[in-house]
């Protein structure tokens, strides 16, 4: 419907612009507001627009070059129109098409030449200078003090993405923030998702990323498309949903090696 509303506006400023009075310059600068003229021998008849009735004037008067150039400028102008308007359709159905291509399950999915691939869900520990153990999806929090890392075992993540700007579908269960975020590397060769901190007394926990600014935008209930600002640096990183404070992040990793597979 949304498309249909657009296309008929397009269309009737294109007619409007189609249809709209000629101004019929003449050499002295002055000019005649017609709505349409035509060139007959030595003279040039036009309709005048203020007094309702054909005319005819010395073909010599008039500045042809000027009032054609005028006119040749409408016409680009109203074919610019259309042709922006048929691309913009033509975007939006792929849009549309892509968007109905994306599973009902949740979790993200990059997309591939318009074809959507779901990430797997990573496993996550939590690493404290004392211990480390495994952190399911959607558990607990575990029990920490002071400082803690959320990591992901291995240097380097199996699903490869190859171009530095990806364009991700996320599909939420809930509402919940998410992001993609750089991992670094542990001591131990692992990959670290976030940095946890416990704060003393009041037991809050404080969670941080090395967040990538991206854009969000909403396609769907509960579906989102995200990619980043810039062109991101290869490297290894991870797709976060979690609610702050909680930790219960739910992890999908993904190494960035542009111009891999060529």
């Amino acid at each position: 419907m949304r498309l249909i509303a657009r296309a008929f506006a397009v269309m009737l400023t294109c007619a409007a612009l189609l249809a709209a009075n000629v101004r019929l310059y003449l050499t002295d600068g002055t000019y005649h507001l017609v709505r349409e003229y035509e060139v007959k021998s030595d003279r040039v008849r036009f309709y005048s627009v203020e007094r309702g009735d054909w005319e005819e004037i010395p073909l010599d008067l008039v500045d042809l070059k000027k009032t054609g150039k005028l006119i040749a400028e409408r016409e680009a102008e109203v074919k610019a129109t259309r042709e922006a308007e048929r691309a913009e359709r033509k975007a939006e159905r792929e849009m549309e098409k892509e968007v109905a291509s994306v599973p009902a399950e949740t979790g993200p999915y990059w997309i591939q030449e318009g074809k959507p691939t779901p990430l797997k869900q990573a496993e996550s520990k939590v690493t404290t200078n004392k211990r480390r153990s495994i952190l399911k999806a959607m558990s607990p929090i575990p029990v920490v003090t002071g400082k803690a890392t959320l990591e992901i075992d291995g240097m380097k993540s199996a699903f490869v993405v190859t171009v530095s700007r990806p364009e991700f579908y996320f599909r939420l269960n809930k509402e919940e923030r998410f992001l993609i975020a750089r991992c670094s590397l542990s001591k131990a060769h692992n990959r670290i998702v976030e940095k946890w901190t416990m704060v003393p007394v009041t037991k809050e926990l404080i969670q941080e990323h090395d967040e990538m600014p991206t854009f969000k935008h909403q396609v769907g209930e509960g579906l989102y498309k995200l990619w980043p600002q810039k062109p991101l640096e290869p490297g290894e990183y991870a797709i976060i949903e979690l609610t702050d404070g909680k930790g219960n992040s739910q992890i999908w990793d993904f190494s960035l090696q542009p111009g891999a597979g060529k």
